[in-house]
């Protein structure tokens, strides 16, 4: 099903400029139809706030083409060569020896990759402090073991940190979380923003909801406050 929007200027120009910044679309990616022209004003709206209003309807094919790209809420990160790989999880290793050793209890580490995403996994004794309030510390310490495993790498490798298998919990709860504010869209026909959340959460989000045929997702705000927003097509 194809996404539409209405979009409000001052001149026809100026609500299509609104309408394709919204939905982040050229303008030969979309159906124009306007509602409302500048130049259909009668005597009695002659103070009136001049408005028009034009239609923007996705082109058929073009929404699923951009899906994949409109995640910056997932970046894609190219393979890289083997023996880069190899250096990152020595950095890793060498730094992760260090850091575990330091934990309080008995803590283990796991790294494994493919050639994008190098996967590392903690678990141990009472060491849900390194995850925090939503995964807070445990996406802080992803940046730095990100840092740490691309020290001297051309090109990047994507760093993916997993403690006491939390990404899979914390997955399970998104998708619900998303089923259940879809049928509250659906029930009301208002649109719900939810909190801010990185762009892995984003994208679990999105993903849950792409096939939705009676709502949509997008999102707005800039990192790292940027948040989903789920509502009617």
């Amino acid at each position: 099903m194809s996404r539409s929007i209405i979009s409000e200027g001052k001149t026809t120009t100026e609500a299509i400029e609104k309408g394709l910044k919204e939905l982040k679309m050229k303008k030969d990616m979309v159906e124009i139809k306007v509602l409302e022209q500048e130049d259909k004003r009668s005597f009695f709206s002659i103070l009136a706030p001049r408005v028009v209003k034009v239609e923007l309807t996705v082109k058929e094919g073009v929404e699923e083409k951009k899906f994949e790209k409109k995640y910056e809420d997932a970046p894609h990160h190219e393979p890289i060569e083997e023996n880069e790989l190899k250096q990152a999880e020595e950095n890793l290793e060498k730094f992760l020896k260090d850091f575990t050793e330091k934990i309080p209890g008995s803590v283990k580490y796991n790294i494994k990759h493919t050639s994008e995403v190098i996967t590392v996994s903690l678990v141990g004794e009472n060491i849900n402090f390194l995850i925090g309030y939503r995964g807070e510390v445990l996406n802080s310490l992803q940046v730095v073991f990100s840092g740490i495993a691309n020290k001297g790498l051309e090109k990047r490798a994507k760093v993916l940190l997993d403690i006491e298998g939390y990404r899979e919990k914390r997955a399970k709860t998104l998708e619900e979380l998303a089923e259940k504010i879809a049928k509250t869209v659906i029930r009301t026909g208002k649109k719900v923003t939810l909190e801010p959340m990185t762009a892995y959460e984003r994208k679990i989000i999105h993903c849950k909801l792409q096939e939705n045929s009676k709502v949509k997702t997008y999102s707005i705000g800039e990192e790292p406050k940027r948040k989903v927003v789920i509502a009617l097509k």
